[in-house]
């Protein structure tokens, strides 16, 4: 208890701040990998900072020459490990980043005050379109925005700003007509722009059986706050994406369930049963 309270007494505000900081950046370091399912990675990270924290605090408490050594290379070798993450996690730290800078880049003024009844057939169009692209082999990328529209993807494409339905969706992907390559942005129950060009995700872990238009619905994911929708060309299989996480094999059901997430219609009725 009195080696409690010496140590207490050599506590000063720079100590504390110095802990807090260490302790955050774990934090946040530990969300990173955790997002990336590298949990192996996370528990490496959570282990070396809390041996570095049991070190600081022992050197506190004891002479600090008995344990200079060891101080030294846990200083050392985080420093180093700290330039092992940022080279080997790039283009993750690099999305992480391009998504925290434009999380106010948006476009609010698309509000066309749907009812639940609008977004709900909106639904049913999306999902009758992607069927039918999906018979067709046809191929698709559809990107639903819950509430901000991120800006930079709008002026890749072609305004359109028309009421979504499976007609128009099968027009704009026909492979004959001009916008066919590219995504088409949705928000509620408006196509605001066609033929619009995706940022191309750079993971690794990718598997080789999934196309560019996966890469490019992963990829924005990783960047937005976004629901991708993608129809294979080779397969007809649909998935959906969110937060660079894909599910294939979508059924009409699954798929409505993943729009409806995206619009936020079982969010307000579970608020309004609440109520």
């Amino acid at each position: 208890m009195e080696v409690f309270k010496n140590y207490l007494n050599k506590l000063n505000y720079f100590a504390i701040i110095d802990l807090v900081v260490i302790v955050l950046a774990a934090v946040a370091v530990l969300w990173f990998f955790k997002r990336r399912n590298n949990l192996k990675m996370a528990l490496f990270v959570a282990v070396y900072v809390c041996t570095y924290i049991g070190v600081s605090i022992a050197t506190a408490l004891t002479d600090a020459s008995l344990l200079f050594i060891t101080s030294e290379i846990l200083r050392w070798g985080g420093i180093i490990l700290i330039f092992c993450i940022i080279i080997t996690y790039q283009q993750d730290i690099k999305s992480s980043i391009t998504r925290f800078a434009r999380w106010h880049d948006s476009k609010d003024s698309y509000d066309y005050g749907n009812s639940e009844d609008d977004l709900r057939q909106a639904v049913d169009e999306i999902v009758k379109g992607c069927q039918s692209l999906s018979k067709n082999d046809t191929g698709a990328l559809i990107v639903i925005t819950p509430s901000v529209v991120p800006s930079h993807l709008l002026e890749t494409g072609t305004a359109l700003n028309a009421k979504i339905s499976d007609g128009l969706l099968q027009c704009i992907f026909n492979t004959k007509a001009p916008l066919h390559d590219g995504a088409i942005i949705v928000k509620e129950n408006v196509i605001l722009a066609a033929g619009c060009f995706l940022p191309l995700s750079q993971r690794e872990d990718i598997s080789k059986e999934l196309g560019t238009r996966h890469r490019a619905a992963i990829g924005i994911t990783e960047e937005s706050d976004v629901l991708a929708i993608v129809v294979s060309e080779e397969t007809g299989i649909i998935s959906t994406v969110r937060h660079g996480e894909i599910k294939r094999y979508m059924t009409p059901e699954k798929l409505s369930d993943e729009i409806e997430k995206a619009f936020g219609i079982k969010y307000n009725r579970q608020k309004n049963k609440k109520r």
